[in-house]
């Protein structure tokens, strides 16, 4: 089903980026598939990826990020397709011949060892020498911020620091790509705004090419180069996190990634860019596709709506039937005509919100609303 958004002639297809990136691809992904059983798992996925960039896998769970993952680690083979790693066929090698370093969800230290000899581990197995094995372990304790704790033992640290070690023990090795898979889905909110930002600082002073899991689309949008967004063993989309939040491909990433109004519309007029939403009159931003499938809906970020009328905007005339506190955000739902909606605004000290029961009149520019 098309979509129309403001802008959209600036918009590239997903095949267009793929023949844009494939010039400077390091991970290629190419019709790769992965079915168990009756059930498939990845379907036909074709994804480039730059040396040094930074991509995060975004979805539901189920929907095939973690399957695509280990088929880059080796840990599951592809039942068709092919996977390249600078340039080399990877596709049916082991993870030891792979020289990837991966970073789980559960740490999966050695809890016999102590942090050095954890992040040891690794170049021991590699049979080098005691003191480059020192001397490497000493270098990643400093990138993570962690030189007093090397000869403790996993148990004796707080989850944030043990996925910390788990990371430095990854990139020990010295791999050409970083597998991140939900890393820290385990620990507490607060640690885990801050680890995110830890990695995001790592990655880029080591320039490592990183491919991350996560379900969390806060943490996606602020890790990544770029995003993919998947659903049911398929890319829905890729792009940069600006392009995929403010220009979703369909419904499903429009839903997904962040807050959504979908408002029921009748009296489409694409020529005049015009609809009719709870029996009053809405211009949305004319798009080149004139093309519409199904039900079409009015889709409208609740950011974008302003409370009060304004010369020039569309408006909204309804009741606020709740009033919720988020911190930096008020999040009004709104009544208009039997259609529900939300309405974001910025907290203020001073500023007095609207109440439960009070009829109050929403603005929104014909730019920042589309039909799906």
């Amino acid at each position: 089903m098309p979509v129309h958004w403001p802008g959209r002639d600036n918009f590239v297809s997903n095949s267009q980026l793929l023949k844009d990136w494939q010039i400077m691809a390091f991970i290629e992904l190419t019709d790769i598939s992965k079915v168990y059983r009756t059930t498939t798992a990845v379907e036909d996925i074709n994804l480039n990826v730059e040396k040094g960039e930074f991509i995060s896998f975004l979805g539901p769970s189920g929907c095939g990020k973690t399957t695509t993952l280990r088929m880059i680690a080796g840990f599951e083979f592809p039942n068709s397709g092919s996977i390249n790693l600078d340039g080399e066929d990877i596709t049916y090698l082991t993870p030891s011949k792979r020289n990837i370093g991966m970073v789980f969800q559960s740490y999966a230290l050695f809890p016999n060892m102590t942090i050095g000899q954890n992040i040891g581990f690794g170049l021991q197995a590699r049979k080098m020498s005691k003191a480059e094995i020192k001397q490497k372990v000493d270098e990643m304790l400093a990138l993570v911020h962690l030189e007093t704790h090397i000869d403790k033992y996993p148990y004796q640290l707080s989850g944030g620091q043990q996925q910390r070690i788990a990371l430095a023990r990854a990139l020990a090795i010295n791999p050409r790509v970083l597998l991140l898979d939900e890393p820290l889905s385990a620990l507490d909110a607060k640690i885990r705004v801050e680890l995110r930002l830890e990695i995001r600082r790592i990655q880029q002073t080591m320039g490592i090419t990183t491919v991350y899991v996560t379900h969390d689309q806060e943490e996606a949008m602020l890790l990544s180069d770029r995003v993919v967004v998947m659903s049911q063993g398929h890319v829905e989309q890729v792009g940069s996190p600006s392009s995929i939040y403010n220009f979703p491909a369909n419904e499903f990433v429009a839903q997904f990634v962040g807050q959504l109004n979908l408002l029921p519309v009748s009296n489409v007029n694409l020529e005049n860019a015009t609809c009719t939403l709870a029996g009053q009159s809405i211009k949305f931003e004319p798009a080149p596709e004139r093309k519409l499938s199904g039900t079409p809906r009015l889709a409208i970020r609740p950011e974008e709506l302003q409370i009060g009328a304004a010369d020039e905007m569309n408006a909204l005339y309804g009741r606020v039937e709740s009033v919720l506190f988020l911190g930096a955000v008020v999040r009004l739902r709104v009544n208009v005509d039997g259609v529900m909606f939300t309405a974001d605004i910025f907290n203020e000290r001073q500023i007095t919100y609207p109440r439960s029961g009070d009829d109050i009149v929403i603005s929104f520019s014909n730019h920042s609303c589309w039909l799906i």
